[in-house]
Order: structure tokens, then C-alpha cells, then sequence
């Protein structure tokens, strides 16, 4: 993985307040908590009961839709890698 990767993602991660990542027909809505080798961890959920921590895969991200929430806009906006 590339070091300009690394650095989208984590612009990403620190984009608005809540990142919203849709793939294969899924949305996973949440926080960016962790970034690895080779996927990015994003936790879903408002408690522990309801929510779920989904790994996603960096190849797997070049079909997904990436949006972070823009406070200032009340809106999501799309984020591209």
C-alpha cells in the first residue's frame, strides 16, 4: 500500500463527524477507529449491543463510496481516494 493511501485514508478518518462507507450493496455508517496494512476498521452502532466492527479491505474500498458527514452543511459529502 502506498503512503499517499495512507494519507487519504486518514484525511478520511478525520473528515466530518461520522464516515459512511457503502460496498457490495451494504452501508456501514460510523467511526474510523482503526487503519492497518491492509484495511480500515470502521465501528458501527451506538452501544456495544447494537453496533459492529466491520474490517473492509483497501482493494476492496476501489468499488466503494465514500462519505463523511459535513457539519457545517448538515449533509453527507462524498470523499474520493
Amino acid at each position: 500500500m502506498s503512503e499517499a493511501l495512507i494519507n487519504r485514508l486518514v484525511e478520511f478518518a478525520e473528515s466530518g463527524n461520522q464516515q459512511k462507507i457503502c460496498i457490495h450493496q451494504e452501508t456501514h455508517q460510523g467511526w474510523i477507529m482503526e487503519i492497518s496494512e491492509d484495511a480500515l476498521l470502521i465501528s458501527t452502532g451506538y452501544a456495544d449491543k447494537s453496533g459492529k466492527d466491520v474490517w473492509i479491505k483497501f482493494e476492496d474500498l476501489a468499488q466503494a463510496q465514500l462519505y463523511f458527514w459535513d457539519n457545517q452543511l448538515d449533509q453527507w459529502q462524498l470523499f474520493t481516494l
